[in-house]
């Protein structure tokens, strides 16, 4: 693997890993109440959770699991026979993933979603040409906006395009400066301004909302990928990588470990101050952050990736210690001549 490839990789287990951060702070108060009737918080303005987190971080990992899936279809097609039975596998163990999650856990879940829409939209899609992927992405998307957006509406049309950017070579060249990044995030918090301040005064919550989300995620993006080039970079690995290189088993454990701990706050889940909600978040982030980093200096992948892997390829992958572990302990070893 060259050093660009690995750069490329890391880029984006630090955008994924920021993404699941997001989304567990997003997500710890719906889960909590998971089988409560829901409650309407009440709305005394805009709070930060509205600004930052609400909507903001769907869409990170929905255009991240179209560019994952490209990036599985152009290895598929490399390595097996029938590269679209691979991804076919793929999309029906998340589905099975999603479905036991949804109902064992939580039925928030949304793995059983990108299923779905990845059956639907992503596997027809590996018959296209790039333009008609892009093309079709744009059209999603707008019309999910003139529908009324929401997250369930807009993943079809995010995961065209992180298909497409793969295609044309964009996630290949993710790291090659900050001018573009630079630009595209400046470009987005521009356009965010307005739209907040709109979905701020309750104009058109349904469309303001979603709109302001894109953007802003588009910001989170770029900014990243720009302090990933400045001595930030390691800092960034370290916090985010071990977290997204396992983003599917610490997505599910995160439903277990919220659900543990939601009896030892006090007050129903719609009414916990942010406070609780970001010390809970932070804290189940830390336990999955110290498990992850363990876990992956021994082992290449997660539990869950292991078994998604498994069933993707339906031939079991060896779950040893990381790629490059295994060559320093093959350096550190004397030469056959030499025993």
């Amino acid at each position: 693997m060259s050093t660009g490839e690995r750069s490329r990789i890391a880029a984006l287990d630090v955008v994924r890993g920021f993404a699941l951060c997001g989304v567990l702070l997003a997500n710890v108060q719906p889960i909590a109440a998971a089988g409560a009737p829901p409650v309407a918080a009440p709305q005394d303005g805009l709070s930060w959770h509205d600004l930052l987190v609400g909507q903001r971080f769907y869409p990170i990992f929905s255009v991240l699991f179209g560019v994952g899936f490209a990036l599985l279809a152009r290895s598929a097609g490399e390595r097996a026979a029938r590269p679209r039975l691979v991804l076919l596998r793929r999309l029906l163990a998340l589905l099975a993933v999603g479905l036991a999650h949804h109902v064992l856990l939580w039925q928030g879940d949304i793995l059983a979603v990108y299923a779905v829409a990845g059956l639907v939209v992503l596997l027809p899609s590996t018959w296209l040409p790039v333009k008609a992927v892009a093309w079709s992405s744009a059209a999603l998307l707008v019309a999910a906006l003139a529908l009324g957006g929401g997250p369930f509406a807009m993943v079809p049309g995010l995961f065209l395009l992180g298909a497409a950017l793969t295609r044309y070579g964009v996630i290949d060249r993710v790291e090659d400066g900050v001018r573009v990044p630079a630009l595209v995030g400046l470009s987005c918090a521009a356009l965010a301004v307005p739209v907040v301040a709109l979905q701020a005064q309750q104009v058109r919550p349904d469309l303001t909302v979603t709109l302001g989300g894109l953007l802003i995620a588009g910001v989170y993006v770029c900014l990243l990928l720009v302090l990933l080039r400045t001595p930030l970079r390691r800092a960034l690995q370290a916090v985010f990588a071990p977290l997204g290189r396992m983003a599917l088993t610490n997505y599910v454990s995160a439903t277990v470990l919220v659900l543990a701990v939601a009896p030892l706050v006090d007050g129903p889940p719609h009414a916990w101050p942010g406070g609780a909600v970001l010390g809970i978040a932070g804290g189940i982030l830390l336990v999955q952050w110290c498990w992850s980093v363990l876990w992956l200096r021994r082992l290449g992948q997660g539990p869950l990736e292991w078994l998604w892997r498994w069933a993707t390829w339906a031939r079991r992958p060896a779950l040893t210690a990381h790629p490059r572990r295994r060559e320093a302990a093959r350096q550190r070893q004397p030469s056959s001549g030499a025993t």
